[in-house]
This record gives C-alpha cells, sequence and structure tokens, in this order.
C-alpha cells in the first residue's frame, strides 16, 4: 500500500506512510474530534448545572469507578489481545473456526463483566467512603446506578474490535459521541423527575451505553457475523480465547495497580478539599479533547497495520509506520502544548465558566491544566507506543511499563498533593507519563527488528523543530491577546473569552503553518496533499 503511494506521489517513504496514515484516519480522527467535542460540551453542561460543588465531587467519583474496570473488560482486552488473535484469524481465512472464537469470546466476556457488576455493585458501600466526599451517601447510590455501564461498554469494544480489524472505523467513531449526547440530553430532560441533576446524568450513562453498542451492530451484521453464545466450558477451551487469557493475563496484574492508581490519586484530590476532584476532571476533559484531534485515531488505525505487518514479518513497513505516527503525533501535540499553556484560563473561562462554575473553580480548574497539559506529548506517544507491543502479541511489556509509572504517580501524587493540592496530583500524572514513554521505548529495544533509535532521534529533532516553531508563532500573541481582552471586556461571555480565542488561535496556526511551509516539511506537506485529495 505505501509502495503504490510512493510511486504515485513521488513523494519519499515517510512522507508515504504520512499520508495513508492520514487517509485512513482522517474520518476517524474527524469522529474522535466530534465525540471530544461532545464529551467536552457534557462537561460544560456539567459544570453549569454542578460546578465544582460536593454534588459535582459525587457524580465524578460514580462515574469513575465502573469505568476503571475498563481497561481490563472492554478497552484493554481488546487492544491488547483480541484484535491481534481476530487478525491472526482472518489472515488464516478459516470461517468455522472464526465463527466458534467469536462465540467463545462473547460469552467469556459475558460471564466476567457480568460477574464483576454484580460484585461491584454490592462492594460499593465499601469503596467509596475511601474517598472522603461529603455527599457519600449520594456517591454510593449513583455509583449502583451506573456500574453496569461497564458491561454495555465492554459490549461496544467488542464490536469495534470486529470492525477495526476489518478495517471500518466510522461506526466507531459515532458510538461514544451517541453516548455524550444522550447524557447532554437526560441531563436536563430528566431533571424535573429526579431528585438532583447528578443522578440524571447517571441515568444518560446507561441509556448511552446501550445506544453505544447497538448503532455499532448493524455494520458487524453487513459483515455476515451471526454472533452466538456457546458453552462456558467451550468458551474456556476455545484456542483463540486461551490466546486471549495468555495475553491479557499480564494486563490484570497491570489493571490492578491502574485501579490503584487510579483510587489513591483521587482519595488524595478528595482530602484536598471540595471542588478539587471535579477541577481535575474538568482539566482532563480538555486534554482529552486536544488527544482526540489525532492521537486517539492514529492509535486507533495503527494497530491492525502493525498486527498485520507483524504476522507479515514486515517490519519495515512497520518501523515507517511507527516513526510516522510518531512524528504525526509531535506536529499535533507540541503547537497545542504551547498555546494551551498561555491560553489555559481563557479557555477555560470560555467553555466552562458559567452559573455553579465560578472564579474559585476557574482557579482551581487552570492550576490543574497548566500541568495537565505539559504532559500531552506524552500521553500522545504512549498512545502510539502500546499498540506497537499488542500488534507483536506482547502484552507483558506496555504492562510492566503501566506498573512503573503507575507507583511514580501515586508516589509524587502524595508527595505533591500537599504543597500543590490539585496541581501536585495533575503534576504527578505528567511526570508518571514521561516515566512510561521512556519504559516502553526501553522495552521496545528488546526487538532487534523494531528501529527504535531511529524512531527516537527522528521525534527529538521534530518536536524540537515544532517547539521552535511554536514559540515564533505565540510572539505576536503576547501583544495581540491583551489588547483583544481590552477591548472586548464586558460584552459577554462569548464575545469576551470566545472571539479572543479564535482570533489568538487563527494567528498562531497561520504563522505556524507558514513556518513549515518554509522549511518544506515533509509530515505537514504530505498531510496537506492527502487532505486536499479529500476535498
Amino acid at each position: 500500500m505505501a509502495d503504490d503511494i510512493n510511486s504515485e506521489t513521488g513523494s519519499s517513504p515517510k512522507a508515504g506512510q504520512a499520508s495513508s496514515l492520514v487517509r485512513q484516519g482522517s474520518v476517524l480522527s474527524l469522529l474522535t474530534l466530534g465525540s471530544r467535542i461532545a464529551g467536552l460540551v457534557r462537561e460544560m453542561v456539567k459544570a453549569s448545572l454542578l460546578g465544582t460543588t460536593a454534588l459535582s465531587d459525587a457524580f465524578t467519583v460514580a462515574f469513575m469507578i465502573p469505568n476503571l474496570f475498563r481497561r481490563l473488560f472492554a478497552e484493554g482486552s481488546i487492544a491488547v489481545a483480541f484484535i491481534p488473535t481476530f487478525k491472526g484469524y482472518l489472515i488464516e481465512d478459516d470461517k468455522e473456526k472464526t465463527k466458534e472464537f467469536l462465540s467463545s469470546f462473547i460469552t467469556l466476556l459475558t460471564f466476567l463483566v457480568t460477574l464483576a457488576v454484580v460484585i461491584g455493585i454490592g462492594a460499593t458501600p465499601l469503596l467509596v467512603p475511601i474517598f472522603s466526599l461529603k455527599e457519600l451517601n449520594e456517591t454510593i447510590l449513583l455509583t449502583q446506578i451506573m456500574f453496569p455501564f461497564l458491561a454495555l461498554i465492554s459490549f461496544a469494544a467488542f464490536l469495534q474490535g470486529i470492525l477495526n480489524s476489518h478495517g471500518i472505523f466510522s461506526p466507531s467513531g459515532v458510538a461514544p459521541i451517541v453516548l455524550n449526547i444522550v447524557i447532554i440530553i437526560c441531563s436536563y430532560a430528566l431533571s424535573p423527575f429526579v431528585k438532583n441533576p447528578a443522578r440524571a446524568m447517571a441515568w444518560g450513562v446507561i441509556i448511552g451505553g446501550m445506544l453505544q453498542a447497538l448503532v455499532q451492530w448493524p455494520a458487524v451484521y453487513r459483515l455476515g457475523y451471526r454472533i452466538q453464545f456457546t458453552g462456558l466450558k467451550k468458551a474456556f477451551t476455545n484456542p483463540g480465547t486461551r490466546t486471549v487469557l495468555r495475553l491479557i493475563g499480564p494486563t490484570i496484574v497491570g489493571m490492578a495497580a491502574y485501579q490503584l492508581n487510579d483510587l489513591v490519586s483521587t482519595a488524595l484530590a478528595g482530602k484536598a478539599g471540595p471542588g478539587v476532584v471535579s477541577s481535575l476532571q474538568y482539566s482532563l476533559r480538555l486534554q482529552e479533547l486536544f488527544l482526540g484531534i489525532f492521537a486517539v485515531s492514529i492509535g486507533t488505525v495503527l494497530l491492525p497495520d502493525l498486527a498485520g505487518y507483524t504476522k507479515k514479518g514486515q517490519w519495515d513497513e512497520y518501523n515507517r509506520r511507527l516513526i510516522t505516527a510518531m512524528d504525526i503525533i509531535a506536529l499535533i501535540t507540541i503547537p497545542v502544548t504551547v498555546f494551551s499553556l498561555y491560553q489555559g484560563e481563557l479557555i477555560i473561562r470560555f467553555l466552562f465558566q458559567a452559573n455553579s462554575f465560578n472564579e474559585e473553580s476557574v482557579a482551581l480548574t487552570k492550576t490543574a491544566f497548566a500541568y495537565h497539559i505539559v504532559g500531552l506529548f506524552f500521553i500522545a506517544i504512549n498512545r502510539i507506543l502500546a499498540p506497537a507491543f499488542y500488534a507483536q502479541s506482547d502484552s507483558k511489556s506496555p504492562t510492566l511499563a503501566g506498573i512503573l509509572s503507575f507507583l511514580v504517580n501515586m508516589l509524587l501524587a502524595a508527595l505533591l498533593v500537599g504543597p500543590m493540592k490539585g496541581g501536585g496530583v495533575a503534576l504527578a500524572l505528567t511526570l508518571a507519563s514521561m516515566v512510561n514513554t521512556v519504559f516502553l521505548l526501553l522495552f521496545l529495544r528488546k526487538n532487534p527488528q523494531v528501529a527504535v533509535g531511529r524512531a527516537v532521534a527522528s521525534a527529538l529533532g521534530y518536536t524540537t523543530k515544532l517547539a521552535v516553531f511554536s514559540v515564533l508563532a505565540l510572539l505576536p500573541l503576547l501583544w495581540l491577546s491583551p489588547l483583544l481582552l481590552t477591548l472586548m471586556h464586558g460584552r459577554g461571555r462569548l464575545m469576551s473569552y470566545g472571539l479572543p480565542l479564535v482570533l489568538n488561535g487563527l494567528v498562531f496556526g497561520l504563522i505556524g503553518i507558514a513556518l513549515l511551509v518554509c522549511t518544506k516539511d515533509k509530515q505537514a506537506l504530505a498531510i496537506g496533499k492527502s487532505l486536499k485529495r479529500r476535498l
């Protein structure tokens, strides 16, 4: 595929890989960006209805608890074990074996996730008190309402795994948009019928989770799959599910560390004062919006491709694909980081400041965001490096790297939360993400076929160049931004914050693009050509 692209365009293999990745991921990127925007609107609704109150903290913790298990039953099991295994069945092209594997896998997944939901609902009253929240009883109730979301999101991830293995990404991109829209609608539509808006949002999570699975089913059905349940014994003894269990085994250990990390971080934030937990979540939502621009989409597209190259022993293609993905991530995240560091308060005021989200809320969220956004590049790179292991059916290495980074996160969060409160918890996550990146690169070197040294050298050189360009593009804003804020002061949220933010972003973006074009940046030119062909 890359050879065809190169011959058509006359570009280098690296530029051809960039064009190919963008072409494959552009639709998914737009859908993922749409999902992140919908998620951001959901947080804006939550900020308006709940602010950084104790009830907001209650919903945040209640939604977080079932989401802790997604790493094992949803994204984790699908990315780590299901897609590489299922890809092998597709290459083998034995329809009967493939059907038996899918039936066994869905049976096993259903059994395990149902067990987890039942135990989780029962254990909620024992788990929630560790967060030291004022709204204890409300947090318990909200958690129990939302715990079945784990089952719904697991089935949705299973369908996504089938579609992604076939190179179909659009239905999976639409699904989270549906989830967020349903939560937004329920927040207002159900509020008059329940005790508070948090309960309305909780029921929205359940309804949205159900639809998130259902919107993907027609695409799976059109592929010809008629998935049925089988006996538990057969499910556990199927060669494919045994491979999945073997691959996911290390992830269980990593999951325990992940759970402990999130629980401890949130518990520390809860003790730091009211509103700290919520402010951290608002900040993370902004970070996820930026990750959704390309990182999530590229990682999703990358895994099936790398798995195919690994199965066929095409290591040159594997390396070119990986290096290009890392460079594109830098092209997106470095400018976003520099711009967000300067415009962070403006972004927060424009998106969240209304009703219950007051000046204290702005200050709390601004502090967390400043420390979170510095780690954007490393979190995005980790989304690319993890699939590089999963494609090789290696789940142990990223799990070990994750455990080590989680330990660093817990230690730093405990040390920094006292003097820095929410900012300390955010900084701990950023530093731990850096540690995770370092360990992933070290572990990737164990495979001599993977050109880690070349990838790191390319990434270092390219990020340095982009950082310099971003700072140059930022310089005019030091004069323009204060001028716009003075001119627009007191004209309402949209004009006072939104217009200056958009104008600043346009100036920053145009200068950055001009610098890339003038220096004939290969990645930027390849992406431009790919987008031009799609228009």
